[in-house]
């Protein structure tokens, strides 16, 4: 996967989009990609007002360093809406912030985000943290399925300059397991597993040289968060389906878990 031509964010245009405005703009200008804000009105909000004032009163509120991303406006509701726009564009990445209460533009809580991550056919950048700086090192969760594999190479792909810490987190001694036939799955067998999915992944040379593993005991959610504190990431990449270990304990039932146990930016690539 290229490095996205076109980046997609769904904005409210409230101060809690700040963040993902900044992210959007400091990637835009790293890639060299064009940057479409979407914003939805749900049609009880907009009373009949003329799309060229609303237009016109939301181009006020953007910043400068924005007068050039094209402002796109729709009617609906904003997961659907937001999920078919960045199809029919053909947009490279999908960006979206967080939201604190719950209230109709808070977008990405419940199954709002859980929609938009389960159904976009392109990875959805969830920002949670200011973008003072680039991306240093990126974490990449795996569970060694095809998914995160893919997920491996979009971080190579959308952050070639920055190193990459391919984190498992597996069971310790004794404590069983049961999906896809494994019993149990302690340290020596997931060494094993990451050599086997890394020599089958059959990497450039020059992504190869970036990657660092990491093998962790206990859960995946937890593991993150001691490899994040460790060494300072930012922004954690993550397969949208795979095992169950991975898409259970980040995305749950609910995506807002992913707000509740890794605070960092986070990148679910489908």
């Amino acid at each position: 996967m290229a490095r996205p031509g076109e980046i997609l964010l769904a904005s409210d245009f409230s101060p809690r989009s700040d963040r993902a405005l900044d992210r959007s703009l400091r990637l835009s200008g790293e890639w060299g990609a064009t940057l479409a804000i979407l914003h939805v009105e749900e049609p009880p909000e907009r009373q009949e007002k003329p799309a060229d004032l609303i237009r016109r009163d939301l181009r006020d509120e953007l910043p400068p360093q924005a007068s050039v991303a094209e402002l796109v406006i729709r009617i609906g509701s904003l997961p659907a809406v937001l999920v078919e726009e960045a199809r029919e564009r053909h947009s490279g990445v999908i960006v979206t912030g967080v939201a604190r209460h719950n209230s109709i533009g808070d977008y990405i809580l419940g199954t709002a985000v859980d929609y938009i991550v389960r159904k976009a056919s392109v990875p959805v950048l969830v920002v949670r943290r200011r973008a003072d700086r680039s991306y240093g090192p990126v974490i990449v969760a795996t569970d060694f399925s095809e998914c995160s594999r893919r997920a491996l190479m979009v971080a190579a792909d959308f952050f070639p300059h920055a190193g990459l810490r391919l984190l498992h987190a597996y069971s310790g001694p004794g404590v069983r397991m049961n999906f896809e036939g494994k019993s149990e799955h302690n340290e020596t067998e997931a060494r094993e597993q990451m050599t086997a999915f890394l020599e089958a992944a059959r990497l450039p040379a020059e992504t190869a040289r970036r990657i660092e593993t990491e093998l962790d005991e206990g859960g995946i959610s937890s593991a993150i968060e001691r490899c994040r504190r460790a060494i300072g990431a930012e922004l954690v990449v993550l397969g949208r389906t795979g095992r169950r270990e991975i898409v259970q304990a980040l995305l749950g039932s609910k995506a807002e878990t992913i707000l509740n146990t890794v605070h960092s930016d986070i990148l679910i690539v489908p």
